[in-house]
């Protein structure tokens, strides 16, 4: 394996480095209590890979069993433990596990634990995810069809 091409063509750097102090407030958060913050959306990366931070109460919560076609996928959990289906089995995830899911991987996350848990969720390359974390809390207002397209829109395959 070797490098990819060069994204950056200066001869003397530049000043770009952006910081999120740990303190700041969450883009999003669901009735439930969960909390999605923004660290890096593939937009501000330049598709490159979208960085969540994803805060949930001790209520069970998360996906159920789902791919990407166009996407992998991976979990870093920081606090509490996470329940991560790697397509076989439930792996019980604590803090310093990481799980990574290829394009095409079978996949869901449940907080089962019964205590407040974080994660890190890296998407590659970055997809406009936000809008499928914000879509979420309106999947009561869709139609059948409606979902079916909110889902296909944002790569989201169930199974």
């Amino acid at each position: 394996m070797t490098y990819p091409p060069p994204l950056y063509h200066g001869e003397k750097g530049e000043v770009s480095a952006t910081h999120r102090p740990s303190d700041s407030k969450p883009e999003l958060v669901y009735p439930n209590g969960t909390r999605i913050h923004y660290l890096s959306t593939g937009e501000s990366t330049g598709g490159l890979f979208g960085l969540y931070r994803w805060e949930c109460g001790p209520g069970v919560t998360g996906p159920e069993p789902h791919f990407h076609r166009s996407i992998a996928e991976s979990f870093y959990i920081l606090t509490g433990v996470m329940s991560i289906y790697d397509g076989h089995r439930w792996i019980t995830a604590e803090p310093g596990d990481w799980v990574h899911v290829p394009p095409g991987g079978i996949h869901a996350f449940k907080n089962k634990s019964g205590e407040p848990a974080s994660m890190l969720l890296h998407f590659s390359p970055g997809a406009p995810r936000e809008g499928y974390f914000e879509g979420l809390a309106h999947l009561d207002e869709m139609s059948e069809p409606e979902k079916a397209a909110f889902y296909r829109e944002h790569d989201n395959i169930w199974i």
